[in-house]
């Protein structure tokens, strides 16, 4: 129909925003002719006379202490409720519900301009829509040292129950096979079609089916060999047999797809550096980046840092980071990180805060807490899983610069580096906060960096599983809905208590404060009256307030 009508699309906008537009001046055309129209009658009606006849003679003659009560009680009651689930909703999803339903829903059906500074952060992830000038900040990265599904994060699951992996995660991880072994879809066999449905099946089972059914097809379909060790493997050994079977196949093929090839090697590296033969590792890592160093946006560094360090091999250390700690090279947590271990291993062994605060930093010691600074401003999350603030879980398979996905996957493979360094713990420990009086706040610059990004929470609360806490920087303040609950609920629930034990001096109380008739019960009730109506008022006017600012 759209092809048909080219114009239809146009019209149905132009009718979109007449609407929008038309909806704002009616509203208000019909409030002004509501409150003309009460002003008009005011006198023919007798309203006033009406409603205050109406009031005393039949409403509040007939009410009782228990009405205060449970008026005010009913107050606190729904602010309290409305309270407990913003709370609620801003742990688990770092924004007030209030607040995003009257910005992201509300606001565009009242004719308002739609807020759009979520809504460009999953087409940055996924590319299902136009990239928006944050993707760069907001770019999801794979993880250099990922693990095996079947041999580590299913065992996992099977102690606790729990999934360590998200879909948005695992489905990134199937564009990503998809992307970089079966590139070419002009000229697809039998088998790579088969594993091309493969990496898109949710179902562990019908992938670990699908890996078997291309092997029928070809006996030498190493696609299908890497599958099954990636996640029919339990154990490493058996996933290094297979990838092993997968690098023989894919070696005899024609024209020897390179992305298949290097994407083996790698993890037959990683394989052997988990199974205890980190020599071996890091030969087969140097020849690796040494055939193929075009392809250093895999960060296979990344793995030979982590294999040399292990080996405590750190003049070797050194000279990867003068290669890779490059100012014109993206940074990652790793490459800062390391390079902070290095400096505060030279002087953390005798290094004493007491001792410091007397004499003055050392030249050395200087350099190694410029070094921290640096790696902290570079990712604030991580120093508190390093020093075990927070309990940390397995990395995800993608991580995002910065965040907190990046400090789980960092500290999971290196934490043990640093308590292998004499006391580099410790001068983290006495250092890192002090980064923060170094940036500027709020951050709309950087220090030694560019500007913290404000992307990385919501991208990083996909890739983490929900029962992992997310940490957040810059650490948000308690939004105005919670508070404003918090108040009116306390506030509500102080009258009602007062109101039940001391009903006579509650009406002394607004005896004093009113300024309504003499009668006392007019007085109660007009004030509690006044208290419930102020909360759903006030309620509904910031709601409104939110659609437009």
């Amino acid at each position: 129909a759209a092809g048909s009508n080219p114009q239809s699309p146009g019209f149905t906008e132009k009718l979109k925003s007449w609407l929008y537009w038309s909806w704002t001046y009616i509203c208000t055309l019909w409030f002004a002719m509501v409150l003309t129209m009460v002003y008009v009658l005011r006198s023919p009606l007798k309203l006033q006379e009406t409603v205050n006849a109406g009031v005393s003679s039949v409403f509040l003659n007939t009410l009782t202490p228990k009405f205060y009560v449970a008026l005010t009680g009913t107050s606190s009651l729904i602010s309290g409720l409305i309270l407990i689930f913003e709370w609620w909703y801003f742990r688990k999803y770092g924004t007030s519900f209030i607040e995003q339903v009257s910005v992201s829903h509300l606001r565009p059906l009242l004719g308002g301009v739609e807020n759009s500074s979520s809504a460009g952060l999953f087409s940055s992830v996924n590319g299902d829509t136009e990239p928006r000038t944050n993707v760069a900040e907001c770019k999801v990265w794979r993880n250099p040292l990922n693990l095996f599904r079947g041999a580590e994060y299913s065992r996992y699951t099977w102690v606790t129950g729990k999934e360590p992996l998200t879909y948005y995660d695992m489905n990134l991880s199937a564009q990503d096979h998809q992307t970089f072994f079966l590139g070419d879809t002009q000229q697809l066999r039998p088998e790579d079609s088969v594993m091309q449905k493969a990496w898109r099946e949710r179902n562990p089972q019908a992938r670990i089916r699908a890996a078997y059914q291309a092997i029928e097809l070809n006996r030498e379909c190493a696609a299908a060999y890497v599958l099954l060790a990636e996640e029919e493997a339990t154990t490493i050994t058996e996933a290094e047999r297979l990838f092993k079977q997968a690098l023989k196949s894919g070696m005899k093929l024609s024209g020897k797809d390179t992305n298949l090839v290097v994407y083996i090697k790698r993890r037959l590296a990683m394989c052997a550096r988990k199974l205890g033969r980190i020599k071996e590792a890091v030969k087969m890592m140097r020849d690796l980046m040494k055939e193929f160093p075009l392809l250093g946006m895999l960060n296979i560094h990344e793995n030979l840092l982590e294999a040399l360090l292990e080996l405590q091999a750190y003049a070797d250390v050194q000279a990867v980071l003068a290669k890779y700690d490059d100012i014109s090279l993206p940074k990652s947590a790793t490459i800062c990180y390391t390079s902070a271990l290095l400096k505060a291993r030279a002087v953390s062994d005798k290094f004493s805060p007491e001792a410091a605060s007397r004499r003055g930093l050392s030249t050395a010691e200087m350099n190694a807490v410029e070094a921290i600074h640096r790696a902290v401003e570079f990712n604030p999350h991580v120093p508190k899983y390093l020093l075990e603030m927070k309990s940390l879980i397995l990395p995800p398979e993608h991580i995002l610069k910065r965040g907190d996905s990046e400090a789980v996957a960092y500290a999971f493979f290196h934490l043990q580096h640093w308590k292998r360094a004499e006391g580099a713990l410790n001068l983290l420990h006495c250092t890192w906060e002090g980064t923060f009086r170094i940036i500027p706040y709020p951050l709309e610059k950087g220090h030694l960096f560019y500007p913290y990004p404000g992307c990385t929470e919501t991208a990083d609360r996909e890739l983490l599983p929900s029962f992992h806490e997310v940490s957040v920087y810059p650490k948000k303040e308690l939004p105005f809905f919670i508070l404003f609950t918090a108040g009116l609920c306390s506030f509500c629930a102080m009258l009602a208590m007062l109101t039940h034990q001391f009903p006579e001096l509650m009406g002394v109380f607004v005896k004093a404060v009113s300024i309504c008739t003499p009668h006392r019960t007019q007085k109660c009730v007009g004030f509690f009256v006044v208290v419930f109506l102020a909360f759903l008022s006030s309620l509904c006017a910031l709601i409104i307030y939110f659609f437009f600012v």
